[in-house]
């Protein structure tokens, strides 16, 4: 099964800019690739999400802050964070989804703080 490595993740000021990563361990193409979020006592969230033909669906409350790309011949997806704010602070997990099976990474810190 592929296996999925996310970094990028740290700590930035209200208004800032993130970009995350994850590597997939093998050709993810026939993935549809997303991004998650788990803030402290809440549930996992859908953040965006990638086809392997780039359509893309973001939840409303990232709509034109966040976007998500891929690159295939790198094995890699990516969520470019702008103008964060504090409610944006979670645990960000990579997904890969196929054959109704998901695939999570391990996870990375975001925490937007003054």
């Amino acid at each position: 099964q592929v296996q999925l490595v996310e970094s990028g993740g740290g700590l930035v000021q209200p208004g800032g800019s993130l970009r995350l990563s994850c590597a997939a361990s093998e050709s993810f193409s026939r993935y549809r690739m997303g991004w998650y979020r788990q803030a402290p006592g809440k549930q996992r969230e859908l953040v965006a999400t990638i086809t392997n033909d780039l359509r893309t669906n973001y939840a409303d409350s990232v709509q034109g802050r966040f976007t998500i790309s891929r690159d295939n011949a790198k094995n890699a997806v990516f969520l470019q964070m702008n103008n964060l704010k504090p409610e944006d602070t979670a645990v960000y997990y990579c997904d890969a989804y196929y054959n109704w099976r998901h695939y999570w990474g391990q996870g990375t810190q975001v925490t937007v703080n003054s």
